[in-house]
């Protein structure tokens, strides 16, 4: 069969590098792709970006099975789009998109449907907003206190201010239209912030699959979303991951089922709205083992994707087919016993401006333990270039934290190109256990 990956980062080079291991798949095609699937001779880039071309092909290729990647295309409704053309395709609908798109709204859903998560007001005035963190700052210090744009900003529209200057600048730069840093997409227009309290604990990555009715929890995780080592710096997309995250115990995990991810389908359902794709509940776990929800994706998490698809056994092509036809009770999944752990490479300049068209030289071939998946890089007649922020993510299994850690950055230390950025502490969190 031919399958379809939308997207073109570190994800959908990761799910499409598992979908071309399954003996059922003939083809596996990426729109529009980069160049690490251009480079794999067992994917096809599709160079289309427009929902409609896209739809198109799919019809005229027949294609058994679409994964949309990326948040952009599901908050543009690409999945309405296909249904509409009677296409199978994974990933949930403009309107459940909203739990990503839309923090607000993600905010106001648990809220409603009393799912734990920190306590937060909503602002569209800027004026309005710079008072409510001045009085937040007489009640109890101000700070820590995190701002959020309202819009999609590839994971970088958070602010996590330890000052109270800082947490006013970031309500400058969300919601002023000329001095917009973050490129933030506004819902409808109209710049919103979301001002919530400040978490203690340790964050951990929860994604499931849902096919409207059932639901299955793929292996945990935990991300590194700070720029520097040691969890300095601004906030990023995503600088590494490992699974499985010793934070996430039995008995977390089945708090977190039972208090966030069944809560959220029932809700969603509830408000009239049946959750299909990915669910990724971001957590913030504190020493009680009490996990609260930070945010929620309605996608895979890129740089989380890596590490779990290099740990993935079952043939992710047969998932898709079970989740799509409303069968996912039927699916138990099978894992590596090891642990994968993803370091991410990014562009000099990364987050706010990153450089483009720098040479990514000496990538190796892919080994049984360690593979290099591309994100932002584009092909040219030398070979890759890079053309975004995380440029790649250098993942690696071991039997240990620590051995699948030595092994990544033994990869990542031949690889090059000019003012690369990469952290040399992913898994920091888990070894210390």
């Amino acid at each position: 069969m031919k399958v379809l990956v939308i997207g073109n980062g570190g994800r959908e080079h990761a799910l499409a590098w598992k979908l071309a291991q399954s003996p059922k798949v003939q083809t596996v095609f990426v729109a529009p792709g980069n160049a690490g699937t251009a480079a794999d001779p067992k994917l096809t880039n599709v160079a289309l970006t427009d929902y409609v071309a896209i739809a198109d092909f799919a019809q005229a290729e027949k294609v058994a099975v679409t994964i949309v990647g990326p948040e952009g295309p599901l908050a543009g409704g690409i999945v309405d789009l296909f249904r509409a053309r009677g296409l199978r395709v994974f990933g949930p609908t403009q309107a459940a998109a909203q739990l990503e798109s839309s923090k607000a709204f993600a905010k106001a859903f648990m809220q409603r449907h009393k799912i734990p998560t920190a306590a937060f007001e909503t602002f569209t005035d800027a004026s309005a907003a710079h008072a409510y963190v001045d009085e937040e700052a007489v009640k109890s210090g101000g700070a820590p206190i995190v701002i959020k744009a309202d819009g999609l900003a590839a994971g970088k529209g958070v602010v996590v201010a330890t000052s109270l200057p800082q947490a006013h600048e970031a309500i400058d730069w969300m919601l002023s239209a000329d001095d917009n840093k973050l490129g933030v997409q506004h819902n409808a227009g109209l710049a919103r912030v979301v001002i919530e309290q400040f978490l203690e604990g340790e964050e951990a990555s929860f994604i499931v699959m849902c096919d409207g009715r059932s639901v299955v929890s793929l292996a945990t995780s935990q991300d590194h979303k700070r720029l520097l080592d040691d969890d300095e710096g601004p906030n990023t997309g995503g600088m590494g991951a490992y699974s499985p995250a010793p934070v996430v115990t039995p008995n977390v995990h089945a708090k977190v089922m039972h208090e966030i991810i069944h809560p959220t389908i029932a809700g969603m359902a509830k408000d009239g709205i049946v959750f299909t794709g990915f669910l990724y509940a971001g957590l913030m776990i504190d020493a009680s083992g009490q996990p609260r929800t930070v945010e929620f994706n309605c996608r895979m998490g890129d740089p989380e994707t890596q590490p779990i698809m290099m740990r993935l056994k079952s043939d992710l092509c047969d998932v898709l087919m079970h989740a799509t036809d409303g069968t996912l009770d039927a699916v138990e999944l099978e894992w590596d016993r090891r642990v994968a752990l993803g370091v991410v490479m990014a562009a000099s300049g990364y987050p706010l401006t990153p450089r483009k068209g720098d040479a990514v030289t000496n990538l190796p071939a892919d080994a049984p333990d360690a593979v290099v998946f591309q994100a932002g890089t584009a092909p040219a007649e030398t070979g890759p270039v890079t053309s975004g922020g995380r440029v790649l993510c250098v993942t690696a299994l071991g039997d240990s934290v620590r051995l699948a850690q030595q092994r990544a950055y033994e990869v990542l230390r031949g690889i090059h190109f000019d003012g690369a950025q990469y952290r040399r502490d992913i898994g920091h969190r888990a070894i210390k256990r």
